[in-house]
């Protein structure tokens, strides 16, 4: 089963209350039964598109008009831009689970690969910290930069590794389910960034560890996500980093 099967049927009905298309994130608030949750997805922009003659998002004067679970259907379009909006639905609907802990990806990971190997798919900030304190690490990257490999070695490099972590950005743009086909049966797998939908659900496909966030000042964020704020600015200004561990 594929990453958005399992995690559609998770989502309640909702009402839409706004939908934000920012330069680096998208944010989508809903109303479930009376309580309004903020979820965030990485905003992606498919090369494909024209703003005169192919639009990003197809009907944007009726995404606000749509119901929560329709909103949340869009994870499966072609456009990313339409994915990103819909992925922050999802993250909005999902419920809060109880287990979470408050520890950041970069912690759990430098606890689980001291004497791992461990691949991350996407160069993440923390990537200069993380080196010395696991065995070894190899970064895949799409526009790799000094250190990095290229997303085209996946094949060669996931196999090997004994922690894998991956950005939750490929459920964006659909990789997600191909790189998780590369793994060892036995590899800790954890999804992570601020788009991670924080839903238990994903354990049955193989991943081990969900790292995301909390929206906890709904205003806020939205504001910044208007005033095209980068995470590193949104981060400790609303949200609040978290992690899910399966049993």
């Amino acid at each position: 089963m594929s990453v958005f099967e399992t995690l559609l049927p998770q989502v309640p009905e909702g009402r839409v209350v706004q939908v934000q298309v920012g330069l680096y994130w998208t944010g989508v608030v809903v109303e479930v039964q009376g309580t309004r949750r903020c979820g965030l997805s990485a905003t992606l922009h498919n090369p494909a598109t024209e703003h005169a003659r192919t639009p990003a998002v197809s009907t944007p004067e009726k995404l606000e008009g749509l119901s929560a679970c329709q909103l949340a259907q869009l994870v499966t379009s072609e456009s990313v831009t339409e994915t990103s909006i819909g992925l922050a639905a999802v993250n909005a609907l999902l419920p809060t689970p109880d287990a979470l802990h408050n520890l950041p990806a970069e912690d759990y990971i430098a606890r689980q690969g001291a004497q791992a190997r461990v691949a991350l798919v996407g160069h993440f900030p923390f990537v200069a910290d993380l080196r010395p304190k696991v065995r070894d690490l190899w970064v895949l990257e799409l526009n790799p930069t000094a250190g990095d490999l290229p997303a085209s070695a996946a094949a060669q490099i996931i196999p090997q590794a004994d922690v894998l972590a991956i950005t939750a950005t490929t459920l964006i743009n659909h990789t997600f389910d191909g790189l998780m086909a590369l793994r060892r049966p036995d590899a800790r797998v954890l999804l992570i960034g601020p788009s991670t939908p924080l839903s238990p659900a994903l354990f049955d496909l193989g991943v081990s560890v969900l790292s995301g966030i909390v929206v906890e000042d709904i205003e806020r964020v939205m504001g910044l996500i208007r005033h095209a704020a980068t995470f590193r600015q949104i981060k400790g200004n609303g949200v609040r980093l978290v992690t899910l561990e399966s049993g």
